[in-house]
């Protein structure tokens, strides 16, 4: 990210003038001492103040300090209001002494360095949280440089901006925020809808808490606010309750069951949580490191393939996918390169599932073993006799099973590899039928996708002889192929639980690993352990100004 500085006020343009030609001499004999003789003039400049009171740089930082949670952030992190209150003294009562003004200005600028570096990088150590993400190099965010240019520049706002997520989602989350805070200040969100009928409530039944249903769906817009009220649960209540559905991950079907109603009965405010924290995930997610991207997102069970065009994002294909079980195969999260596609691949059978599932089933089930096209391998030779030699010698890791292409192919007939030490690619699926559900975890951890042709075709692109026609013949032909892609194409494994639309719709989806659970409580506990940048108390005296100790970082 660059800022371009401009020239600053008059006062610290003649003194820097007067600091850049001192330092053109050689004052010391040495360059290590003259460089430093440069940082200390340099550094001697107060930031926030001019003639010893604040500048409108200063106010508009406490402006945005104050208003940190619009991002999802914690203005006491930043201690706003003791900062606030200790700047407004520095402009209206007396001058304040100079060490005061240091230690003020130093307060401000630790402040807004932390508040910069959370806003751009989060606050919290993905990999504290089981997300394998990394910034690479070249993607470090310096805040004290970022922050001095944007000063400088006296263009701190549009800095503050530039510095938050540029992924769309970031924005439409932000505006999302803002709404469910206004809704979370309405009264009435603290009582649950009273108790279904029967457990559940469908088409035409009599239900005492009607009235409030649809007022609920009416105030959240999943019904429209001038439909009237049926009599029975029916008509506008009912495609209302549909449309809810929808958004929260749920079969639309209009019937409440207990499912429905938790999520009816989830408060404004427990949604603006869910909607910081996905704000959180996506500070440290890697969403923009090249011109095209794919993205898994595990609890919505979605795949969105992106490209960039002139700095705009567009979707160029999304789909459903299968991804691990919650309870013991989950996915992980993490970002690698596809490099390969394996057409009609073969699907060696990890040891653990051959331990506690495929060695099991051929022990009870010998025929099993030919009507999967199972064989075993040892040294790159291929046996297809099943005996219980060959099985003992799975159990002791001197040969392994794996299946053959062909249609009972567990990887279907399609593999996209992303090289990664746990072994998580995306395939297609001989069970398609499971794309049907609304809640999608049955892997063992590596991730089905529905339509393997339109997902070749998008990470071929570059390679115009694989046409549609070819990709299927390839696909098809039983023999297996592996095809190198000419660039890597960046896959993200991601986690959000809260997506917001252009149009304004937000869907909220189930915390299906525990992440969101986790994630809270890290951020809590890093808020708890926060120090302040000045006492905050009454408004302290400008003497009583003290620069605060370095900060850890803790999760």
């Amino acid at each position: 990210m660059t800022t371009t500085a401009t020239t600053p006020d008059t006062r610290q343009s003649a003194t820097s003038a007067r600091h850049a030609r001192h330092c053109r001499h050689w004052v010391s004999g040495t360059l290590a001492a003259w460089l430093l003789a440069c940082a200390a003039g340099a550094a001697a400049q107060p930031l926030w103040f001019a003639s010893g009171r604040p500048t409108p740089d200063a106010q508009q930082a406490i402006t945005a300090l104050a208003g940190a949670q619009a991002d999802g952030l914690v203005p006491q992190d930043y201690d706003a209001e003791g900062l606030k209150h200790a700047l407004a003294q520095a402009a209206t009562g007396p001058q304040p002494a100079p060490d005061a003004v240091d230690k003020l200005d130093a307060a401000l600028s630790d402040a807004m360095r932390r508040y910069l570096s959370d806003l751009h990088s989060g606050r919290v150590d993905p990999r504290k949280v089981h997300a394998n993400f990394t910034p690479p190099p070249s993607a470090v965010f310096e805040p004290d440089s970022y922050l001095r240019a944007a000063v400088a520049g006296h263009r701190l706002p549009d800095a503050i901006r530039e510095a938050a997520p540029s992924f769309p989602l970031y924005g439409t989350l932000r505006d999302a925020l803002a709404r469910y805070r206004t809704l979370a200040a309405q009264p009435g969100w603290d009582r649950p809808l009273p108790a279904l009928p029967g457990g559940k409530l469908t088409n035409g039944q009599a239900y005492s808490g009607l009235a409030e249903l649809a007022r609920r769906l009416q105030v959240l817009g999943d019904m429209p606010a001038d439909a009237t009220v049926p009599k029975r649960y029916s008509g506008a209540v009912l495609g209302g309750v549909k449309a809810f559905q929808a958004r929260h991950g749920l079969e639309a079907d209009g019937v409440i069951g207990a499912g429905t109603l938790a999520q009816l009965n989830t408060t404004p405010a427990a949604r603006v949580r869910q909607i910081e924290l996905t704000m959180e995930r996506l500070r440290w997610t890697p969403l923009t490191d090249g011109p095209r991207v794919i993205v898994v997102n595990i609890p919505e069970f979605m795949l969105r393939a992106y490209e960039y065009n002139a700095g705009k994002l567009d979707i160029k294909l999304e789909m459903k996918v299968i991804v691990g079980k919650a309870l013991d195969t989950r996915t992980p999260l993490f970002k690698e390169d596809m490099r390969y596609i394996e057409f009609s691949p073969y699907w060696n059978v990890p040891p653990s599932i051959a331990r506690s599932e495929t060695i099991p089933r051929l022990r009870s089930d010998p025929g099993y073993f030919t009507r999967q096209g199972f064989e075993f391998v040892s040294t790159g030779k291929a046996v297809t006799t099943l005996s219980e030699a060959n099985l003992d010698a799975v159990l002791n890791g001197s040969m392994r099973i794996r299946q053959r292409p062909g249609p009972m192919n567990a990887l279907g007939d399609i593999k996209f590899v992303f090289p990664n030490n746990q072994n998580i690619y995306l395939h297609h699926t001989a069970t398609p039928q499971l794309f049907k559900r609304d809640r999608r975890d049955f892997s063992h951890g590596c991730i089905r996708v529905e339509e393997p042709v339109a997902l070749a075709q998008f990470v071929l692109k570059d390679m115009p002889d694989w046409t549609e026609a070819r990709i299927r013949q390839a696909m098809t032909k039983g023999q297996s192929n592996t095809v190198a892609l000419q660039q890597p194409l960046p896959v993200v494994l991601a986690y959000g639980t809260a997506i917001a639309r252009a149009d304004g719709r937000v869907y909220f989806l189930p915390d299906i690993y525990g992440q969101d659970k986790l994630l809270d409580q890290a951020l809590r506990q890093k808020t708890a352990r926060r120090p302040a940048s000045v006492p905050a108390s009454a408004p302290p005296a400008p003497d009583a100004f003290a620069r605060p100790a370095p900060t850890q970082n803790p999760t």
